[in-house]
């Protein structure tokens, strides 16, 4: 199995504290690596790090053979990220911001409306984002990953907002991402059982 990302001797501080130091990994196809620890351990900053957000103080990331920091939008449109705060515009309709973004960058082919359907918000579609709870955006923040083709999908605590259908819902879409091929980084407070091929990067 060839490996697609991968990281080398990463080092990251947050003002004057280390995060942490030659830290690798190396994620192949239809793997997920779990990022665990409590919070202010660097889950969040290891994920902004690794989409170019911030930069590391040492190491490398490599997609595929290639130094990120060489071919940043060959990466950058290989990823898709669900943060903490969803990102879209409040005052744009639900539709509005994934066709935003689906002219920022090339799609799956995935339709539209049966992904709405699928993540149960087909219904909000004419409703500003602003308009929405806070699971529900949530659920539009999934939309954009299934519609976006990214291979790499970086989820920082996903569950978040989540009721119990929701959290199931995530395990189900990430588990076929990864028996598809995809990738996943995800950081996560509870357990997680996510298909076979998951490694673990515990922060202290």
């Amino acid at each position: 199995m060839t490996t697609k990302l991968s990281a080398n001797d990463l080092t990251l501080f947050r003002g004057e504290r280390c995060l942490f130091r030659h830290l690798s990994f190396a994620l192949n196809q239809g793997e997920l690596l779990l990022l665990e620890g409590r919070n202010g351990t660097g889950k969040t900053s290891l994920m902004r790090a690794i989409a170019g957000l911030i930069s590391f103080e040492a190491g490398e990331i490599f997609w595929g053979d290639v130094p990120v920091l060489s071919d940043r939008q060959a990466f950058h449109g290989a990823l898709v990220w669900m943060a903490h705060r969803v990102g879209f515009k409040a005052d744009l309709t639900l539709v509005e911001n994934l066709r935003f973004e689906a002219n920022l960058r090339s799609q799956s082919g995935a339709d539209f409306d049966e992904v709405l359907h699928r993540l149960d918000i087909d219904r909000l579609k004419r409703l500003p984002i602003r308009s929405l709870s806070a699971g529900q955006q949530r659920r539009v923040a999934l939309a954009r990953m299934l519609l976006s083709g990214a291979p790499l999908w970086l989820m920082d605590e996903p569950f978040t907002n989540l009721d119990r259908e929701g959290r199931e819902l995530v395990v189900k879409l990430t588990s076929e991402h990864l028996d598809m091929g995809g990738m996943c980084i995800m950081a996560a407070h509870q357990d997680v059982e996510i298909g076979s091929n998951a490694q673990k990067i515990v922060l202290q």
